[in-house]
């Protein structure tokens, strides 16, 4: 993770989702229309940014595509002209916005308030820190490199209390809440991420201390997300019939909020467990050997050169078994393209809900006809993905809620022209 190219990505995304949920408080309390303005234009801005980053050759990344100064220039004049124009107007035009009403700081309005606060600090935190090597280099102040541990020590202590308020505040009244009261409907979800992580702590131990703490935060706005749906539609207090009717009658957007915001929890998840508890192994082996990993065993089979469409390769034959399960073939290959002197390494993964194993072959020896092989056990990858799917289509659910439709106003008949009468 945080991968300058990565990184653009995530700028407007952390942008965008604040300006989604601002949004929710102008439309309910007529209030933030200002800030909610800056957002969009910041968030716009910032998607155009991103496209600079990557496309104009100024990051160095494996993630980058083809260079083209040409193209990078561009992107920058429509930059300045976009940022530039958009600020302008909002100078200009915001002092003329009225406020909405006031609420007191313990309030759903409130939550959506630290909610923004908590996002932009962290996009302006990832901006600098992709942004100033750039800066610094260009200045001629050398090359420097601002990599997982800058961002780790800033943007997740941010992000923290922002998941963690995530299930407290939809539970909020506006204008004015309970927080106490929103508590104590969380009990059952602390319950349940309680047993869920003692069972995770049985089977991976205590450590890294911070990795359980950021499962329990993800666990937590799971359960957080489905207990407050339960609130809603009070569930096991009425009649299951009851809670069905109720369920029928919420709006769209509270079963697309519910399912975003347990995506979120998911794809925390992932990105946790595969960074806390993966597993790397390394080693040299060939024909007829056998390897281990993570409690996968891999038998070395075979290797043979193959031709390509452009290239010629070393293919491998492996096994991999594991458990019960049926025998898996992988075949990792490592590429020579003659046209263009260059050589590249063709990873061969095997994905199950559970895991990503990647397979990977490197320089032979040829003295005794055996092959680096490097091998790579991440758990929990497809939680990530699954995680996203689950944001996106909470908010397409939310998109098609009745209420954000407006209705086309209905013709009215033209008056019958008046006929004028025979004169008698």
């Amino acid at each position: 993770f945080w991968d300058p190219v990565e990184n653009a990505s995530l700028m407007p995304w952390l942008a965008g989702t604040a300006l989604l949920h601002s949004t929710v408080v102008v439309e309910k309390r007529e209030a933030m229309r200002s800030w909610t303005i800056l957002l969009a234009v910041l968030t716009f801005g910032l998607s155009l940014l991103g496209t600079f980053l990557v496309r104009s050759g100024v990051l160095t990344s494996v993630h980058a595509f083809a260079v083209d100064p040409a193209r990078g220039i561009f992107i920058l004049l429509l930059l300045a002209l976009t940022i530039g124009g958009g600020l302008t107007l909002f100078a200009l035009r915001a002092p003329a916005l009225r406020s909405g009403g006031l609420f007191a700081p313990i309030s759903r309005e409130g939550a959506l308030v630290l909610n923004n606060l908590l996002l932009s600090t962290a996009a302006l935190t990832v901006l600098l820190g992709t942004l100033y090597p750039i800066f610094l280099e260009t200045l001629g102040g050398g090359t420097v490199s601002v990599g997982p541990p800058f961002f780790e020590a800033t943007v997740l202590p941010l992000l923290a209390p922002m998941v963690i308020a995530m299930a407290v505040g939809p539970l909020l009244a506006w204008k004015r809440g309970d927080l106490a009261g929103a508590l104590g409907r969380l009990i059952a979800a602390a319950v349940l991420v309680a047993v869920v992580l003692g069972c995770v702590m049985v089977v991976r131990g205590v450590e890294p201390v911070l990795a359980i703490l950021g499962i329990g935060i993800g666990l937590w706005a799971i359960f957080g997300a489905l207990v407050e749906l339960a609130e809603r539609i009070r569930l096991f207090r009425i009649p299951l019939s009851a809670s069905w009717q109720r369920a029928r009658g919420l709006p769209r957007s509270a079963f697309g909020m519910t399912i975003a915001h347990a995506g979120l929890g998911v794809a925390l998840l992932g990105m946790i467990a595969s960074t806390a508890w993966k597993t790397e192994v390394i080693e040299r082996a060939g024909p007829g050997d056998t390897l281990a990993i993570a409690g996968y065993e891999v038998s070395f089979d075979s290797i043979e050169q193959v031709q390509g469409p452009n290239y010629i390769a070393d293919r491998a034959h492996l096994t991999i078994r594991h458990g019960d399960d049926a025998p898996f073939p992988l075949d990792p290959e490592r590429r020579w393209y003659p046209v263009d002197q260059m050589q590249t390494t063709e990873a061969a993964i095997r994905t199950t809900w559970l895991a990503d194993l990647y397979i990977a072959i490197g320089q032979p020896e040829p003295e005794d006809g055996t092959w680096t092989v490097r091998m790579y056990h991440h758990p929990l990858v497809p939680w990530i993905w699954l995680g996203g799917i689950l944001m996106a289509l909470g908010g397409l659910v939310s998109l098609t809620d009745r209420r954000l439709r407006v209705g086309v106003p209905r013709r009215r008949a033209a008056p019958a022209a008046a006929h004028p009468q025979p004169a008698e």
